[in-house]
């Protein structure tokens, strides 16, 4: 997977790189998210049973091959003339789940349209950021609903962006064919009060989380909680899930490793709804890690756009297989038939690490 970071650097321009490659302010946290997964240890188990082993994971319903999802990222066709469209095409060809940012830059119906009707492909979920206007954002959910999508993954951890130094000394801009197109004609942002310009006027509550819950038929993840305390806020929402995320180090920096937080996480939720994870996940060691933590499944992001920046669909294709065939070599190399035998005895920390901690 990194192979595909050191070719994506000499391919991508310094504008597109930044915004890709780039976390928030020192990039603490970006590198951290990828430190935690390392300073985690494996005690493998020999000579246990493996015949009959295999990746599949049941989530929201449905049974999945394995527990790999391309997260949302915007903008992708900054990376490659088949932006999003080739993500999916990739991610249905190996069986991954699909997550589609409402900043996609090309239109939720093109991609829904080129998979949907594969049956061998994994979840098809969109990923949105509430604008501020009911009417709008209402609009958007049932346009997502009739092309086909299968839930709705909010994202909550991003009222203002992060302090994103590596794009302000690029001076960041998009190209003049690379847009949002889902929020074209989107209603001006409300204003007031005077923290951040007054743009937290319109952030996201507790009560948005309730009104789209009852808004929707779809089921309703959550991306971006990190405290236990917000977790079990959540659970009280009836939400369907809960993504671990600090957004791939974007937005607040020295905010936690998602490796760290992944684990109070699983105890606060006590297994009563799904709990996702991403952040430096770059090796199937890595995605093994996640599931003995607690994960049920794993999203990617820079790892797949970096590839779609070299290689097109058939980058973030590989990269895909790349990523399951080491999380099948792990397993059978630990000791693990299939994925529920990933529990977090199989794990020893590092000294100097903080999984036992408070």
């Amino acid at each position: 997977m990194d192979d595909y970071e050191g070719r994506a650097r000499e391919m991508l321009d310094a504008n597109a790189w930044a915004y890709f490659a780039g976390g928030a302010a020192d990039e603490t946290t970006l590198r951290a998210n990828r430190e935690a997964w390392n300073a985690l240890w494996l005690q493998p188990r020999v000579l246990r049973p493996l015949a009959h082993g295999h990746t599949r994971v049941e989530l929201l319903g449905r049974t999945l091959a394995h527990p790999l999802l391309l997260a949302p990222v915007a903008y992708q066709r900054l990376a490659h003339p088949h932006g999003e469209l080739g993500s999916a095409l990739a991610a249905a060809a190996q069986g991954a789940g699909l997550v589609l940012s409402t900043q996609s830059s090309t239109p939720l119906e093109d991609v829904a349209g080129a998979v949907r009707d594969d049956a061998q492909r994994g979840p098809l979920w969109f990923q949105i950021y509430l604008q501020g206007d009911r009417g709008f954002d209402l609009a958007l959910v049932r346009r997502a609903e009739a092309a086909g999508f299968e839930a709705l993954m909010l994202t909550v951890d991003a009222p203002v962006h992060g302090a994103r130094d590596r794009e302000r000394r690029t001076g960041f801009r998009l190209p003049a064919d690379v847009s949002a197109v889902h929020l074209h004609g989107a209603p001006p942002m409300p204003r007031g009060g005077e923290l951040c310009g007054g743009l937290l006027q319109a952030a996201t509550s507790w009560d948005d989380v309730a009104w789209l819950r009852g808004a929707t038929r779809l089921p309703l993840l959550l991306k971006g909680v990190m405290h236990p305390d917000d977790a079990r806020l959540a659970l009280a929402q009836g939400v369907d899930g809960l993504i671990v995320s600090n957004h791939g180090g974007r937005t607040l920096d020295t905010a936690l490793p998602t490796a760290w937080a992944l684990p109070r996480m699983a105890d606060a939720v006590g297994g009563a709804v799904p709990l996702l994870v991403d952040g430096g996940i770059r090796r199937g060691t890595d995605v093994l890690k996640a599931i003995a933590l607690g994960a049920r499944a794993v999203l990617i992001g820079r790892p797949y756009v970096l590839a779609l920046a070299v290689a097109g669909a058939q980058g973030v294709a590989h990269a895909l297989r790349l990523l399951r065939d080491e999380l099948e070599i792990a397993m059978a190399l630990s000791g693990c038939a299939t994925l529920a035998d990933a529990r977090r005895e199989l794990l020893f920390e590092r000294p100097g690490s903080l999984l036992g901690a408070p």
